[in-house]
């Protein structure tokens, strides 16, 4: 049952790796067949070159296991969570790339300084409150998920495929699997430039709206003129 789907979520948490945004087993990447329901992610704690596609759990939305001998990745339920409310998720995406988790750890949105950041991510990247005692002592994977949800409440999750978990890190999320660690590649980019931004000028104000959406709109949506077509 949906090998395709293991193949390519293998090969996203190994592109993890070659992207430098993970070390040890810290980070997880998974997909879903929305047709199905079902969802393919990496299993817990399993080394990045020790991973293959028959490794990878298959769950449904609800969590229950349908296939694999393995256990999930522990941030499974923030997973579930994101694929519930945010219908144009195909694949998730969880490191702890330093600059972004930077960002996450002094709990601070990360603001769109430039075109750079302006081609893939629309205006800044929020940052979550932090959990309380109780939403980390009661089910803290999937009240980090309901957090995520809340932050993005009035935005356009899409837009913006990514956010900081204050204290924790950053998820992304894109179309497939590939996409969503395509997302995270560049939130750890635009996290960089941004820390090289502040150091130069701490007082750098993000970039004008007129800029941010001549920008980002050249590249998404129906009038994008970046690319073949």
């Amino acid at each position: 049952m949906l090998q395709k789907l293991r193949e390519q979520v293998c090969e996203a948490n190994q592109a993890l790796v070659r992207h430098g945004l993970v070390i040890m087993t810290w980070g997880n990447v998974s997909g879903i067949d929305r047709a199905s329901g079902l969802v393919v992610i990496k299993p817990s704690g399993v080394p990045y070159e020790g991973l293959t596609p028959d490794k990878m759990v298959i769950v449904s939305l609800d969590g229950d296991r349908r296939e694999g001998n393995l256990n999930p990745s522990s941030d499974l339920p923030t997973h579930l969570e994101l694929y519930r409310a945010f219908p144009g998720a195909g694949g998730i995406t969880h490191t702890h790339s330093a600059c972004a988790t930077g960002f996450a750890q002094a709990r601070r949105a990360l603001p769109c300084y430039g075109t750079t950041h302006a081609d893939h991510f629309y205006g800044e990247v929020p940052c979550t409150r932090l959990l309380t005692p109780d939403e980390v002592a009661s089910n803290y994977e999937l009240n980090t998920g309901r957090l995520i949800v809340e932050t993005l409440r009035d935005r356009d999750a899409l837009a913006v495929p990514a956010v900081l978990v204050a204290g924790h890190g950053p998820f992304t999320w894109g179309a497939t699997a590939g996409a969503s660690v395509n997302n995270s590649v560049a939130l750890e980019a635009c996290a960089r430039m941004a820390l090289e931004t502040l150091a130069l000028d701490p007082s750098a104000a993000p970039l004008p709206a007129h800029i941010l959406d001549r920008h980002y709109h050249r590249k998404h949506g129906p009038a994008a003129t970046y690319g073949q077509h």
